[in-house]
C-alpha cells in the first residue's frame, strides 16, 4: 500500500505542475486552458500524454522561408493592390461586388490573397466527376502536375491517381506529390514507390522522425490543392480515395462541393503550394520559375481571393472571412459542413444574424462520422434554434462539403470546417467568390439538398434522449480541444 500511495502521491504532483504549465506558459484561449486543466486532473497520467500528442503549440516563428527578392516582389505586389481598393480604381465585372470592397480588403491585408477576377469556376457536388475531370487535365499535363491532399487511400482510387502520375512523370512531365504523414499513416511501404522510380517527386508535410510513430495530430495540412501546368487548379474538401467516390458502404453516397478553377486565382494556389512543398521537402525546393506562372489571361468572369490560413498565423484569417460574410448578410446565409464547433465570435455572428432578419440555415450530416465530434455539434445547436437559425440534417448519405453562401452573391468553399481545429490547429484554404452566377449556383445546390434532409426544429432538439444531453455535455467541455 506505501508503493501505491507514494506512486499516487508523485502522480498528482506532477499532474499539478502539468496543469500550471498548460495554464501559465502555454497562455492559450481560457476555453482551452480549462479543458486541457480539466483532462489533466481527472485523468491522471493519461492526461498528459493525451496533451503531448494533442496539445502541444506550434511556435509562432515564421516557417515558410520566402527568399527576399521574392518578398518584396509580392510586398509590391500587396501594395499596388492596396492602393487601387483604398482608391476605388478596381472595376468589378459583376458591380454587386463594389458592395463587398472592404471584404477583399481585409483578406488581401490579413491573409496576402490578391483578388483575381478573370475566372472561369466548375463546380462538382461528388467525387466521380472531380476526380476524372482531375484525370483528364493530368493526361493533358504538358509541363508539371503539383497536388497536395490530406488522404490518400490504398484503393483502387488511390492507386489509379498514383499510376496516372508515374505514366505522366515517366513522358517528362515534372510531378510533385505532397501529402500529410498523420492523413495518410495507413498506407503501406512502397505506396508511391511507382511515382518515385517514374521520376516523380513525393513528400509527406511534418513527418515524424520516428518511423511509424507520429505523435502530432495537431498542425496536419488539410489542404487538398491540385494545379495542372499553372493553367487549372482544383481546390475543396475532396480527398482521395473509394469512399469519397461514394463506394464505401458505410457511408453510402458522399456528398461534397469541390472547384476546378481556371485564371489568375490558380497562381495563388501554385504560390501555397509551393510554400507548403519547399517547408517539407527543402532538398528539392522549387524556385519561382516563369513556367510555373504562365502569364495568360484568363477567360472567365469571376472574382476570387485563395485565402490560407494555418497555426503559424497570428490572424485566423478563413475564420474572419467567415465572419465578415455574415455580417454582410442581408437576406439570408447558407452554411454547409460536417463538423460544427465554433468559437463564441462565430457563434455570435450567426445569432446576431438570425435576430436581425437574416435567414440562416445550417446543414450538417444526419450520421456522425466522428461521434464526440457530432456530439460537441448537437450542443451548440440549442442556442442557434432559440436565436432562429434552421437546422437541416443531410440524410441521403455523408455530407462532407464545406461552403458558406450568403445573399446569392458571394460564396466560400474550401478544406475548412466550421470548427476550432479548422482555425486555429490545421493548415487550410479557402477560395472565397465574389461572383452573383456562381453564388447563385452555389445557393441552388443548397436547395436541392435540403431536398434530401430532415429539419431540426426546436422540439425535436428537446425531444432527444437524455443519455445524449449528457453525453452532448461531456463532449461541450472537451469541445475546444477536439
Amino acid at each position: 500500500m506505501g508503493i501505491l500511495q507514494n506512486l499516487y502521491t508523485a502522480v498528482t504532483v506532477l499532474n499539478f505542475f502539468f496543469a500550471a504549465a498548460v495554464v501559465f506558459l502555454e497562455r492559450r484561449n481560457v476555453g482551452v486552458t480549462w479543458a486541457w486543466v480539466m483532462v489533466l486532473l481527472f485523468l491522471p497520467g493519461v492526461g498528459f500524454i493525451l496533451y503531448l500528442i494533442l496539445g502541444q503549440n506550434l511556435s509562432r516563428r515564421k516557417i515558410y522561408r520566402i527568399s527576399a527578392e521574392n518578398r518584396l516582389r509580392l510586398q509590391a505586389l500587396q501594395r499596388a493592390q492596396q492602393f487601387r481598393f483604398t482608391e476605388s480604381r478596381i472595376v468589378f465585372n459583376d458591380p454587386a461586388m463594389a458592395d463587398y470592397r472592404d471584404m477583399m480588403y481585409m483578406n488581401l491585408m490579413g491573409g496576402h490573397a490578391f483578388f483575381t477576377q478573370d475566372n472561369q469556376v466548375d463546380i462538382f457536388t461528388e467525387g466521380r466527376t472531380k476526380f476524372d475531370a482531375l484525370l483528364r487535365d493530368i493526361e493533358r499535363a504538358e509541363n508539371h502536375i503539383h497536388l497536395m491532399y490530406f488522404i490518400i487511400r490504398n484503393d483502387v482510387c488511390g492507386r489509379r491517381l498514383i499510376e496516372s502520375l508515374a505514366l505522366k512523370a515517366l513522358d517528362g512531365v515534372e510531378v510533385r506529390l505532397l501529402y500529410d504523414h498523420i492523413g495518410c499513416s495507413s498506407l503501406p511501404d512502397g505506396f508511391f514507390e511507382p511515382l518515385a522510380a517514374a521520376g516523380g517527386y513525393v513528400a509527406a508535410f511534418f513527418p515524424s522522425r520516428i518511423r511509424y510513430l507520429n505523435l502530432r495530430v495537431n498542425y496536419r495540412n488539410h489542404r487538398k490543392l491540385a494545379i495542372i501546368d499553372g493553367k487549372y487548379g482544383y481546390v475543396g474538401g475532396l480527398n482521395v480515395g473509394d469512399e469519397y467516390m461514394g463506394l464505401d458502404p458505410r457511408f453510402g453516397f458522399w456528398r461534397d462541393t469541390h472547384l476546378r478553377v481556371s485564371g489568375g486565382a490558380v497562381l495563388e494556389m501554385q504560390r501555397q503550394f509551393m510554400l507548403d512543398w519547399n517547408l517539407s521537402c527543402p532538398a528539392r525546393a522549387i524556385e519561382e520559375e516563369p513556367r510555373y506562372f504562365p502569364q495568360h489571361a484568363g477567360f472567365g468572369q469571376v472574382g476570387m481571393q485563395v485565402v490560407a490560413s494555418g497555426p503559424d498565423q497570428e490572424l485566423e484569417q478563413i475564420k474572419n472571412g467567415f465572419i465578415k460574410m455574415i455580417h454582410a448578410a442581408k437576406s439570408t446565409v447558407s452554411i454547409q459542413t460536417p463538423y460544427f464547433i465554433p468559437d463564441e465570435s462565430l457563434l455570435n455572428a450567426m445569432r446576431i444574424a438570425a435576430l436581425s432578419g437574416v435567414d440562416v440555415r445550417i446543414m450538417i450530416p444526419s450520421r456522425p462520422d466522428h461521434k464526440m465530434v457530432y456530439w460537441a455539434t448537437y450542443s451548440y445547436l440549442s442556442d442557434l434554434l432559440k436565436a432562429g437559425v434552421k437546422c437541416y440534417l443531410y440524410e441521403k448519405g455523408f455530407l462532407h462539403a464545406k461552403s458558406v453562401i450568403v445573399d446569392g452573391k458571394i460564396a466560400s468553399v474550401g478544406t475548412a470546417n466550421i470548427d476550432i481545429r479548422s482555425f486555429k490547429l490545421n493548415f487550410e484554404v479557402n477560395a472565397f467568390l465574389f461572383d452573383s452566377r456562381a453564388a447563385e449556383r452555389l445557393a441552388r445546390i443548397f436547395e436541392e439538398d435540403m431536398a434530401e434532409c430532415a429539419e431540426l426544429t426546436p422540439g425535436r432538439y428537446k425531444a432527444r434522449p437524455v443519455h445524449m444531453k449528457i453525453l452532448e455535455s461531456f463532449a461541450r467541455l472537451l469541445s475546444p480541444i477536439l
